[in-house]
């Protein structure tokens, strides 16, 4: 009779063997670049030539969804076995951010997997192939193991356009709503809280960027001449930011701040310890919002960012009071926030408190949304990702950044359940993106023994 150690010793065979990481490499060989207009036929081939094929080897039934804004196509795949059963649904992006070739270390190809050490570089291994990879490996095992049964019903969407901001996920995902309905989602994005620690998180944060313009004239002014005379857009501009947010990175404005931490996130948090790598930034002491641990403060609250300022030439800069002064915020929030409210509220702010001069507008935002702390489906994940491991995995509310959870969390309804296989280190964005090898085995033994579990539910839901 097969068992869920038969089902992890066959994914970590299919490992060992080397048969995932040629899998890997020839995914990542497609230049799914999704900011380049020049590789939508690359995006398109990704999902036509590999893996159809490779979902069709699963029994899966696969059909391609054209954008409905002319962007990358969606794919999805539909693996019916039981209607009595549980339905899972899957999510992954085929597209990457720019290859950035050339930058990389040791001039290494980013379309094509380089082992060097515990690390596997590549373009999209991290983010996100080399994840829905492990993913889909550890199904096939499981069928495998079952003897050509899951034991449950699977469902995957694979987006092309994640890296520009899933531009039309959500009308997709609304469109083909009964074709995705499912009991369940469980996928895999994002890093872990660190390397040696398996992760659960159950939503992301919001980003609403904040655009800051002082325009007072057009080129500059001699300093020697005007100097004292003439007021200066930048010193402005740095002044208006100091009102919303100190100089240790807390926030002054009400209407940037989250409702206080409940008492179930702080304690799924009591234990989360933010502890970076050698070669990982180290944390600052003393920022952040007073009174909160550092896992709260990446977690569990807001913060806002200068992402970028520019006034006059930095690289030459003349003897002249510059014309104008620009700057781009971004609040990155937790569920609760009125962040439909903040760029009236931080214009309002500044226009009342000596700054009418700066102008203010808003882009791209996108909300936050997190599963309900009490959900069965979380002490059900942690507990089968305790048994394959023996350790316990940290539970976050949800990851600090942002990927489209909130399409499967409110658009459809789902708790949503994402077991990230990277780490924070791994230069997802970055030259030498990579993955870890023991990590990456650790996480196909994960996802083999938490698909084992579903298939052991007893009934539906």
């Amino acid at each position: 009779m097969a068992t869920r150690a038969d089902a992890i010793a066959k994914v970590r065979e299919h490992f060992q063997s080397g048969q995932f990481l040629r899998e890997l490499d020839r995914r990542v060989g497609y230049q799914t670049e999704s900011l380049n207009a020049d590789k939508a036929d690359a995006l398109r081939a990704y999902l036509v030539e590999n893996l159809q094929p490779a979902f069709a080897e699963l029994d899966f039934k696969t059909r391609l969804i054209e954008s409905p804004t002319g962007r990358g196509p969606y794919l999805i795949a539909d693996y019916q076995e039981d209607a009595a059963r549980p339905t899972v649904l899957t999510y992954g992006h085929g597209d990457v951010v720019d290859g950035m070739v050339g930058e990389w270390r040791d001039g290494l190809n980013p379309w094509q997997t380089t082992v060097k050490g515990d690390r596997v570089y590549g373009r999209g291994t991290a983010d996100n192939k080399g994840q829905h990879s492990i993913n889909m490996a550890a199904l096939r095992a499981v069928k495998q193991a079952r003897g050509g049964k899951l034991g449950f019903n699977a469902k995957f969407i694979i987006e092309t356009g994640e890296e520009i901001g899933s531009p039309d996920l959500r009308e997709v995902c609304e469109a083909h709503r009964d074709e995705l309905k499912a009991d369940l989602f469980i996928a895999s994005d994002g890093p872990r809280l660190s390397a040696e620690r398996p992760t659960i998180f159950l939503g992301c944060r919001g980003g609403n960027r904040i655009h800051l313009d002082v325009n007072l004239r057009e080129g500059g002014n001699h300093s020697g001449n005007w100097g004292g005379v003439l007021a200066n857009p930048a010193t402005i501009l740095a002044n208006a930011i100091a009102s919303l947010v100190d100089g240790k990175g807390r926030m002054r404005l009400e209407i940037l701040k989250p409702p206080p931490i409940s008492n179930r996130v702080r304690a799924a948090l009591a234990d989360v310890e933010i502890k970076p790598t050698a070669d990982e930034p180290q944390l600052a002491e003393d920022w952040g919002e007073e009174g909160l641990t550092a896992a709260e403060r990446l977690y569990a609250w807001n913060t806002l960012e200068v992402l970028a300022m520019s006034s006059g030439n930095i690289d030459k800069p003349a003897n002249a009071i510059p014309g104008h002064a620009n700057a781009v915020l971004q609040l990155r929030f937790v569920v609760g926030t009125k962040y439909l409210e903040v760029i009236d509220g931080v214009r309002d702010y500044l226009h009342k408190n000596g700054f009418p001069m700066v102008e203010v507008s808003g882009a791209q935002r996108f909300g936050a949304s997190r599963t309900d702390m009490d959900s069965p489906w979380i002490d059900w994940a942690a507990n089968s990702i305790r048994t394959t491991t023996g350790k316990a995995p940290a539970v976050l509310p949800n990851f600090g950044g942002s990927l489209p959870n909130d399409v499967f969390s409110e658009g459809l309804g789902l708790p949503t359940i994402w077991v990230p296989h990277s780490y924070p280190g791994c230069s997802q964005h970055a030259p030498d993106e990579h993955i870890l090898l023991p990590v990456t085995e650790e996480a196909l033994t994960i996802m083999a023994g938490l698909f084992w579990d579903l298939g052991e539910a007893k009934h539906k839901g």
